[in-house]
Order: C-alpha cells, then sequence, then structure tokens
C-alpha cells in the first residue's frame, strides 16, 4: 500500500474523530470535547498537507470524502445508533464505496 494512501485513510481516520468529538461537546456542552474536535482538525490540515506530497488535489479529495463518509456511516450507525431512513440511501453508501474503489484499483473499460 502506498504512503500517500496511507494518508488519506488517517485524514480520514482523524477527521471522524473530530467531529465526533465535537458532536459530543455540542450534546453535553463539555470543554474537553472542544478541545479534542479542535485537536483532531488541527491533525487533520497536517495528514491534508501530507497527502498532498503524495497525490494530487482530485484524487486526495475523491478518496478523502469517499473513505470518511463510509468510515463515519459506519461508526455513526454502531457508535451513535444512527440509522438512514430509506432503502436507496443505504445503495448510496455503497455507491460511495465503489467509487473509492474506482480510485483507488480502477478497472480496466472495454470500450
Amino acid at each position: 500500500m502506498d504512503v500517500g494512501f496511507l494518508y488519506i485513510i488517517a485524514l480520514s481516520v482523524v477527521e471522524v474523530y473530530g467531529d465526533f468529538a465535537l458532536r459530543f461537546y455540542a450534546q453535553t456542552n463539555k470543554l474537553q470535547w472542544l478541545a479534542h474536535g479542535i485537536l483532531g482538525y488541527a491533525a487533520l490540515v497536517f495528514l491534508l498537507i501530507m497527502s498532498l506530497k503524495y497525490n494530487n488535489v482530485l484524487y486526495v479529495n475523491g478518496m478523502w470524502d469517499g473513505i470518511s463518509g463510509v468510515i463515519e456511516s459506519v461508526a455513526a450507525y454502531y457508535i451513535l445508533g444512527d440509522r438512514l431512513t430509506k432503502t436507496s440511501q443505504y445503495l448510496g453508501l455503497g455507491m460511495i464505496i465503489s467509487g473509492v474503489v474506482l480510485l483507488k484499483d480502477g478497472f480496466p473499460i472495454p470500450f
């Protein structure tokens, strides 16, 4: 696995951590969660810069959006108990996963 892709995965995980910390802050008003959220987003900037050293903006942004969307959706489902309301929304998550696979490895198109 290439280093640039590992930075994108780390970027996505850190974003999820920051988002969850800020949600906990919004619900509890405890400053420790605000601090965790701010630190998470500070780390996010560093990881974004590192990701851009290895790949272009178009690739990093697409992969970051897709991977963080999937990770955050799965975490919200299991940790927070969040649920989508329509089957088509779960199909949309499946399409995001397909998009990440296509961005990462692609496949030969016969035409």
